[in-house]
């Protein structure tokens, strides 16, 4: 256990939004109101900076395993920076001007608190598009909004995997085939009409047998978990019916882990979820990385007591060390 209690705040989507079974934020929540600390929940417009820094507007919270009623919540209340041990940045995609705003304001935070993802390494990782600099790691791939360019890729490669670079939880992902008839009407639905570039890749066909994400912690593996598609959608996210199935990290799996792992650390992305079909690196999840809890149920573990831990000692560090960070 830590020395004493700290306060760990947590930037989020509203409670009423949060699944208990589900949600890794509420799971986090848990762990630290577990070990003694003071649990807070800031709304995405609750941070605000003057003169004397970061402030924000914090409801104390106490996270429960009840479906009636998974937070006790106090009165909201003004907290000064001086008094933050750790931020947790657990807002949804997709990244918008709210969440790039509220990485410029908790940029202005002393370097003792810490930052869980650091807000410039947020912005700097498209969760789609940072991960193409690995060539060797990822499918062939194509970022434009050029149908001509997209119909090229589309004849070089007969499928394809077509979706926003901003998107989430499988929304607006398609699987096209050279000569699909509705190939236009899905380059122009996802690109606006040739206003908004998109990603194409190469299509996997393990993806058939599901895409494992495996959740890092200071860039080692933390945990993984296959997601599996159900009968009537190829999407094999959660939020799209996907079903949780156990799987190992293999050395493939762990060969991506160690060409991103430095990357991940100088960016100061601490807790990263990465998503690989087959042999092939997807994305790098750095907003609010899911699937802990049903990592914690297929194999019978609490992995958020790890994540606690590590934000204690690493807040233990810069207390000790402030320039650390």
């Amino acid at each position: 256990m830590p020395g004493r209690t700290m306060n760990f705040l947590f930037v989020m989507d509203p409670l009423s939004t949060v699944k208990i079974e589900k949600d890794t934020s509420f799971i986090f929540m848990i762990g630290a109101e577990r070990r003694g600390h003071d649990v807070w929940y800031v709304a995405n417009d609750g941070i605000h900076l003057t003169d004397d820094g970061v402030s924000f507007d914090a409801v104390p919270v106490t996270p429960q395993m009840d479906p009636e009623q998974p937070f006790v919540c106090g009165e909201r209340q003004p907290l000064s920076q001086n008094v933050v041990d750790a931020v947790f940045i657990r807002t949804d995609p997709p990244f918008d001007h709210r969440y790039l705003m509220n990485t410029w304001l908790l940029d202005h935070l002393p370097p003792d608190v810490v930052v869980i993802n650091d807000p410039d390494g947020i912005r700097t990782t498209n969760e789609k598009i940072w991960a193409l600099q690995f060539h060797d790691l990822i499918p062939p791939t194509l970022v434009t909004a050029g149908e001509d360019r997209f119909t090229s890729f589309l004849a070089e490669h007969r499928k394809v995997v077509a979706k926003p670079t901003d998107g989430f939880g499988g929304q607006g992902v398609f699987i096209v085939e050279d000569g699909d008839t509705n190939a236009g009407v899905i380059f122009e639905t996802l690109s606006d009409h040739g206003q908004r570039a998109i990603i194409i890749q190469r299509y996997i066909p393990e993806a058939t047998i599901g895409d494992k994400r495996i959740l890092l912690l200071d860039g080692e593996p933390l945990g993984a978990v296959l997601r599996v598609h159900g009968d009537s959608d190829h999407r094999n996210n959660f939020f799209a019916g996907g079903q949780p199935v156990a799987t190992e990290i293999n050395k493939r799996d762990r060969e991506i882990i160690a060409a991103l792992q430095p990357h991940l650390r100088r960016l100061g992305l601490m807790f990263v979820g990465i998503d690989v079909i087959g042999d092939r690196l997807i994305e790098v999840n750095v907003t609010s990385p899911t699937c802990l809890q049903e990592m914690n149920r297929l194999y019978d573990v609490q992995l958020e007591d790890r994540v606690i831990t590590f934000v204690e000692d690493l807040v233990q560090t810069r207390k000790r060390e402030p320039n650390v960070a």
